[in-house]
């Protein structure tokens, strides 16, 4: 069925002078060539809740009025699209990759220090934080003095999204200690302290990382390489193409031996495929040719 036919209908409760299924359509426009975001049909309910509040807040009155407001203010228009993904997440999801970065990416990201490299990470699309924190813990380990050692080393995180929402409750980094029980007690303890039943990383961790807006569709403004990327439960809301030039992008940002990790249910496919080689469950190496 074709969007068209799919959102023909009313939606209940709301009157079109206020938010049309051609207001839908729009932002469903707006959100590809801008984002990269699918919105299927659906979501039109969605949508309506994610920039009702907006839309009053703005003064524009109706969503045709406010779609016409932020074509000519970026910053809104920003805010609006991030308001419209969603900041599922959870700490250390799916454990195999920390796992993973734990046994293989740690020592090897630590070798690079010792001898005088820097190492470079990035969390794109970190939503609200939880797996940057997850990575930064694993990253410092289990004793604290070590792990105050590497934070003082030629070591950067980057952690990035386009929800600036998201973004202030990741810096914020204080979380209820029932959120943050999942992350293994050895590394947990170290690094957060509780009080009021909240857990708050602590300085050494939170020093470690910038957080930046950033649309991953857009322009990048980094200039060097990674070393790691982690990229979780993003791509599952952009078509193939958009996904097969993003993951081009990845492999490209990656220095050779770098690696990749990605959500459980997504795959490197496209042209990327010939650089990113498996290595685990949803995770890639670069090549070193």
């Amino acid at each position: 069925m074709s969007l068209a036919a799919a959102t023909a209908e009313p939606m209940p409760g709301i009157s079109p002078d206020i938010y049309s299924t051609a207001d839908f359509k729009t932002v469903s426009e707006l959100a590809y060539s801008s984002a990269g975001i699918v919105l299927e049909a659906g979501k039109a309910m969605l949508v309506y809740s994610r920039w009702a509040p907006l839309v009053r807040e703005s003064g524009c009155g109706t969503f045709a009025a406010y779609i016409d407001h932020i074509r000519n203010n970026p910053a809104e228009q920003t805010r609006a699209i991030g308001a419209l993904t969603t900041n599922h997440t959870f700490f250390y999801r799916e454990p195999h990759h920390f796992e993973h970065f734990a046994q293989t990416t740690r020592p090897k990201l630590l070798n690079q220090v010792q001898s005088g490299q820097p190492a470079r990470l990035w969390s794109a699309g970190c939503s609200s934080g939880e797996e940057t924190w997850s990575i930064v813990m694993t990253l410092l380990g289990e004793d604290k003095a070590t792990g105050r050692r590497i934070a003082g080393s030629d070591i950067r995180f980057l952690a990035s999204d386009i929800a600036q929402h998201a973004l202030k409750k990741a810096s914020a980094a204080t979380y209820p200690v029932e959120d943050i029980e999942a992350v293994p007690a050895q590394l947990r303890q170290p690094w957060t302290k509780v009080a009021g039943g909240m857990a708050t990383l602590d300085d050494t961790a939170r020093g470690l990382v910038r957080f930046r807006t950033l649309n991953l569709h857009g322009q990048w403004p980094m200039k060097g390489q990674f070393d790691v990327i982690f990229c979780r439960n993003v791509m599952i809301y952009f078509d193939t193409p958009t996904k097969e030039r993003l993951i081009s992008r990845f492999a490209e940002a990656l220095v050779p031996g770098g690696f990749l990790y990605i959500g459980h249910s997504e795959r490197v496919t496209g042209p990327a495929a010939a650089q990113l080689q498996p290595v685990g469950p949803t995770i890639y190496q670069r090549s070193a040719a």
